[in-house]
């Protein structure tokens, strides 16, 4: 689908999840240029009784979200639920629709608070680059009844180690994408922003062997709470992080953010390096503002090696947003430089065999 048209059915659904549903229907009509048939078996005007409520009709949630192309069986978005002993979580998996020899690389994103799959979709517009590059993106979406606010319980004893809550249930989740869509096991990375980035941070330190980079966009590091209290502590202070996964990490975040303070970018690098376990050095480069478009510092950390360790940018005078998100999702900042392209150019140059891209 082009780009175009995936901006638009995404718009459709977030509206059509607002409520707004004759809006929803009036973007799907614009978007696909022409009127949206009714579902096969649904009453035709004139032939039955008038509606006495507009509730959201299923088969459209089913069309917006499935987006299907013909070029390429199962491509567009499947709405999915997985289950592990510790848990279930609903999914959107996109699958690209361009041809692409061999396995395809998979991104796990995960959203923030007050977030959902199709709003994190929206936002960062990672579904285009997976047309772009031949990648498939799973988006896990955080269940209300594990936390009323949708925040990953990155800040709970029991969802920071392998083979337990939440933890579980994501690399379960993983590995079935894995399995049953023939994804590059040696090319899956995870991402997320806020809360989801603080649990992107909790799957590369408890899962390193699963993923071969990790993004964390406004996020906090591994083990830098242990409750509620500590984890409110820690979003102002960067808390005191245990030893991050010996996984190549990229982090983003802005200067301006008072929600989650710049110092836990800081705590992010410093856990990393910790686990490298060798000396690193740093440099730096500084990108002045242009053209309406954020400055930024960006910082590379390489081992004795000169293996990347870690690549961290700081955009200036930017808040708690995506950086380069788009308007269609919510905490974005359309201003910053392109977090979603900068994390998939760093995810494809990371391979757990030591290829790359």
């Amino acid at each position: 689908m082009d780009p175009d048209k995936s901006a638009g059915m995404a718009s459709a659904l977030r509206l059509t999840r607002e409520g707004r549903l004759k809006e929803a229907v009036d973007v799907i009509q614009r978007t696909l240029g022409g009127p949206v048939p009714p579902p096969t078996g649904a009453a035709q005007p004139g032939t039955g009784p008038p509606p006495t409520a507009a509730p959201e009709p299923p088969w459209l949630a089913t069309r917006l979200r499935r987006r299907l192309s013909r070029d390429r069986p199962g491509a567009g978005t499947q709405r999915l639920t997985h289950t592990e002993a510790a848990g279930t979580r609903t999914f959107d998996l996109y699958v690209p629709s361009r041809p692409v020899r061999g396995p395809l690389p998979l991104v796990v994103m995960l959203h923030g608070g007050s977030q959902d799959a199709a709003d994190f979709a929206a936002g960062t517009r990672m579904n285009d680059l997976a047309e772009r590059h031949g990648l498939l993106v799973a988006y896990p979406e955080q269940s209300k009844a594990a936390n009323n606010g949708g925040f990953w319980n990155w800040f709970s004893p029991r969802d920071q180690s392998a083979g337990s809550g939440e933890p579980s249930i994501l690399a379960g989740l993983t590995r079935r994408v894995v399995a049953e869509h023939g994804a590059d096991p040696d090319r899956v990375y995870v991402a997320g922003l806020s809360a989801g980035g603080a649990m992107a941070a909790v799957m590369a330190a408890t899962y390193p062997d699963l993923y071969a980079a990790v993004g964390v966009h406004s996020g906090v590091a591994y083990r830098a709470a242990r409750d509620v209290g500590s984890a409110l502590v820690a979003m102002r202070t960067g808390g005191t992080p245990g030893p991050g996964g010996d996984v190549p990490l990229i982090v983003f975040h802005g200067d301006a953010d008072t929600r989650v303070a710049p110092i836990n970018a800081q705590r992010l690098v410093a856990a990393r390096v910790a686990a490298a376990g060798t000396t690193c050095s740093t440099s730096e480069s500084a990108r002045p503002s242009e053209a309406g478009r954020r400055p930024y510092t960006r910082t590379v950390v390489r081992d004795a090696n000169g293996t990347v360790v870690a690549e961290s940018w700081l955009v200036h005078g930017s808040g708690h947003a995506w950086s380069g998100g788009a308007p269609d999702g919510s905490h974005t900042d359309p201003d910053g430089p392109d977090a979603s392209a900068e994390m998939v150019r760093f995810f494809l140059d990371h391979s757990r065999d030591g290829t790359g891209s």
